[in-house]
């Protein structure tokens, strides 16, 4: 074999070789274990008795709680890599998720998104540290939704004796009846709070606006409310049977007639 030819299969024989490297290279990454690209997900139901409570303590990710006609509870979560650990426990008729606790000790945990049905009668109390929080479809005696930080809070078609939303930046939004009788307090540092209620409702009212002194009372701004300095609304709308406190340090606060 002359020189020309010898280089010549030689390069060619390298260029081979490379082909397979590469080939190899893009094997391994297709076959790489799923959980390093997808979320994971947990699904689980459990029975549910006359009165359900949910109490559930997320890190970061958005919870979506909604009302169901079945006599059960699931809860699917779908968990960003670093997967959380979760253990939920069903306890006395209350379902305790506590994402904080089943994961102390480690730094970084990717975001936890649920999604619960629970029946229409339940008890729910939500609290994350990050993340929206949308409850829908409840009419059980309390509805609870906290985040620490910043994240917000949805509460629609909500018919609870007792409602509380807290959020430090975010929008709150509420959609409901004000029962006699019943506690509704909504507390936002920065954001909209906006309230959507029966033109019927009756209730003892006060709402605080301290920086923007915007309050907007909307379909019940004949009720005889007082204004105070424009910092503050308090009064009786109706009867005044039911108990309603709406602070915003740095936002507005409006209600809408549902």
């Amino acid at each position: 074999m002359n020189l020309k030819l010898k280089v010549f299969f030689n390069f060619f024989a390298n260029q081979k070789t490379t082909i397979l490297l590469l080939s190899v290279v893009f094997f391994f990454v297709s076959v790489a274990p799923p959980d390093v690209f997808a979320q994971k997900k947990f699904s689980r139901s459990y029975p549910a008795s006359k009165n359900v409570s949910l109490k559930l303590t997320n890190r970061s990710g958005t919870v979506t709680v909604e009302g169901w006609e079945k006599d059960e509870v699931r809860i699917s979560a779908y968990m960003e890599a670093p997967a959380a650990n979760m253990v939920p426990q069903n306890l006395s008729g209350t379902i305790y998720i506590n994402l904080v606790k089943d994961n102390q000790g480690r730094n970084g945990i990717g975001n936890v998104n649920f999604t619960i049905k629970v029946p229409y009668n339940s008890s729910v109390n939500i609290e994350t540290v990050m993340g929206n929080l949308n409850v829908g479809n409840i009419r059980g005696a309390l509805v609870r939704a906290h985040i620490t930080s910043e994240g917000d809070i949805t509460l629609t078609n909500i018919s609870a004796g007792a409602v509380s939303a807290e959020n430090v930046i975010g929008d709150i939004f509420f959609d409901g009846d004000i029962l006699s009788d019943g506690t509704y307090r909504f507390t936002s540092t920065r954001g909209n709070i906006n309230i959507r209620i029966p033109f019927g409702s009756s209730f003892r009212l006060v709402a605080t606006a301290p920086s923007t002194r915007s309050i907007s009372l909307g379909p019940f701004s004949n009720q005889g409310l007082n204004f105070g300095d424009g910092r503050r609304v308090f009064g009786k709308v109706g009867g005044g049977g039911a108990t309603l406190t709406v602070t915003n340090q740095r936002g507005s606060i409006s209600f809408i007639r549902r």
